[in-house]
């Protein structure tokens, strides 16, 4: 039986920052340090994460780890320096984007929280996505997840999927690519067993073709590092 609609009163926002990949394509630059801390414009990609998160009002971050994961708790600690509190969900081995979100649950509550990516690199204001959260808390029927979409990159032409009217679609005339943040509703990944290696995507298509997944397409800065080049790139940038 599903909750009642409206069931979750939001008092706080809860965000969960993906650093658990291994950066198989930045090696050997992360065989001593874990993607997630590479420096790009002085500071560790996931500082920039956090304090984005913080800006926008998000001040209770869980950040998932597994490779090298304790220099991660050394260098975010608590939060407390960032104005936030963050806690942390080990992995070993990673469990992939949604069996990571599905361990996290414990600290991310009932209510829908927002997932971002450790590695990449945006101005995005999640401040914005505070509406979309209460909208799934409220209808989960309607809507299960909001996923933000970008114009597809250099290196993903082909791109994820396709916006209409403000609705996710798999196929469409125009595809965009899933630009590593969105909002997801709970009750999907516990369906999860503990400790299962799940990507999300196939996996959350099956939502998409229900109708039950909401975007919108972000038109600014965002990079997605995968290579020592775009690091590079990157680094060149913010430092300008």
């Amino acid at each position: 039986m599903r909750p009642a609609r409206g069931l979750h009163v939001l008092t706080a926002h809860r965000a969960l920052i993906l650093a658990a990949g291994r950066g198989e394509r930045l090696r050997p630059l992360t065989d001593t340090v874990p993607k997630p801390l590479l420096p790009a414009g002085g500071r560790a990609l996931v500082e920039w994460q956090v304090e984005r998160l913080a800006a926008g009002g998000f001040r209770d971050l869980v950040v998932n780890h597994a490779h090298l994961g304790a220099m991660i708790e050394e260098a975010l600690g608590d939060g407390r320096r960032f104005g936030v509190r963050i806690r942390y969900s080990p992995e070993w081995p990673a469990l992939e984007t949604a069996g990571g979100i599905a361990k996290a649950l414990p600290l991310l509550g009932p209510a829908p929280f927002v997932v971002v990516s450790g590695d990449i690199h945006t101005d995005f204001d999640f401040a914005s996505l505070a509406p979309r959260i209460e909208a799934i808390a409220r209808d989960p029927e309607s809507c299960v997840a909001h996923f933000v979409l970008v114009d597809n990159p250099s290196w993903h032409p082909a791109g994820d999927m396709a916006l209409e009217e403000g609705r996710v679609a798999v196929d469409g005339a125009r595809r965009l690519t899933y630009g590593n943040i969105g909002v997801f509703d709970p009750r999907p990944f516990r369906d999860i067993p503990p400790g299962t290696r799940m990507k999300l995507f196939p996996w959350m298509y099956r939502f998409v073709e229900e109708g039950r997944v909401s975007g919108e397409r972000y038109a600014g800065p965002w990079d997605n590092v995968g290579t020592a080049e775009q690091l590079a790139q990157l680094d060149r940038r913010l430092r300008r």
